[in-house]
């Protein structure tokens, strides 16, 4: 993690001359010192090009902002906390990483804290704001108790959770990627789908059993409480033995799916030809399993973006009076677990 406040000789692109200020960062992008200041304090509604041309005269100079001198100026820190409930979790993770390259881009550091599921540590993650954070991201399961005391006006954001009506939220569109799942195995001529780990969130669940009831397909089998690959790999070998007529797998995380797919194999069982298999999450795995994985992608640096942005409303106190909730589209990427041997990679709606 980048530390604020002091300068790094072994950073600086002029050995023997004086570290570079914010007035030289502004002359070398041709903007106004005013500017520079609202790029690395996350300010909204700065011109993309604009920021990318600050923070590329930040890194050609190597100027690092004093964030000591800056708190005392601002009343902020510069940084903000990410808290995840479970690093160890692929999908949480990457969107973590994503939080994190979106922090740095606007010139602020993050905190990552694990949080294990633990209310109080979440409780003390969130009482640290205003002190350690300016902000506070949290990705995956929040306790309810750990947010009932806060309000809309707060500098906090749940990625990925549940929307509240505590504080601002932005989270993929669940109805939209259980409706593109369902649209896929169906037009493939599947109607015998069973559902692995749809019990992700209560959101994902119902999305993919109504998506299911829309196309008139009831699941043949619902397999909840799963999240490792090795669960995926158990229950898919048990449901196929219990069902062989099961013709699709509707995965609730490409963990379970990339577990599943490993089963099926070892087992002589020909994906797709049997089984369909769609995942969620579009890991980096998922392109170079065998066969590669066909998985709803939910546009990690697309909700690390909002996030951030509804963050930095929050700060600059234009965020307004009630918890916003942002759902933001995802895209359903075709391989061959649902397509076939040889399929390239491809984006669509079906």
């Amino acid at each position: 993690m980048r530390r604020f406040g002091a300068w790094d000789p072994a950073r600086s692109p002029y050995p023997g001359v004086m570290p570079a200020t914010m007035r030289d960062v502004a002359a070398l992008a041709g903007v106004s010192i005013k500017t520079v200041s609202r790029v690395v304090n996350a300010q909204p509604h700065i011109r993309p090009e604009l920021a990318e041309r600050v923070q590329a005269a930040i890194v050609q100079l190597g100027w690092t902002p004093n964030g000591s001198a800056r708190t005392l100026r601002t009343g902020r820190t510069g940084v903000i906390a990410v808290g995840v409930a479970d690093l160890r979790t692929p999908a949480l993770a990457t969107l973590t990483q994503a939080l994190v390259s979106e922090i740095d881009r606007r010139g602020l550091q993050a905190a990552v804290e694990p949080l294990h599921h633990d209310p109080d540590r979440t409780t003390a993650l969130l009482a640290a704001r205003g002190r350690l954070f300016d902000g506070v991201a949290l990705i995956g399961h929040v306790p309810a108790e750990a947010i009932q005391r806060l309000t809309p006006r707060d500098a906090v954001v749940l990625v990925d959770h549940e929307a509240t009506e505590r504080v601002d939220s932005v989270e993929p569109d669940a109805m939209e990627a259980a409706a593109l799942a369902v649209r896929h195995v169906a037009l493939m001529g599947r109607c015998r789908i069973a559902l692995l780990g749809a019990d992700r969130t209560p959101r994902t669940q119902h999305a993919l059993t109504t998506a299911l009831s829309v196309a008139g397909i009831a699941p043949v089998a619902i397999r909840d409480h799963v999240t490792s690959r090795r669960d995926g790999a158990t229950l898919a070998a048990e449901l196929l033995i219990a069902d062989p007529m099961i013709d699709a797998l509707l995965c609730g995380s490409d963990e379970l799916a990339l577990g599943a797919l490993a089963a099926l194999a070892a087992r002589g069982i020909a994906v797709p030809d049997h089984v369909s298999v769609i995942g969620y999450g579009n890991l980096d795995d998922a392109s170079f399993s065998t066969p590669s994985l066909t998985t709803i992608d939910p546009g990690t640096a697309r909700l690390a973006r909002t996030a951030i942005d509804l963050l930095a409303q929050r700060l600059a106190g234009t965020g307004g009076e009630e918890a916003r909730r942002v759902l933001l589209p995802v895209d359903l990427i075709r391989r061959e677990s649902t397509l076939g041997a040889g399929t390239n990679s491809a984006t669509g709606a079906a």
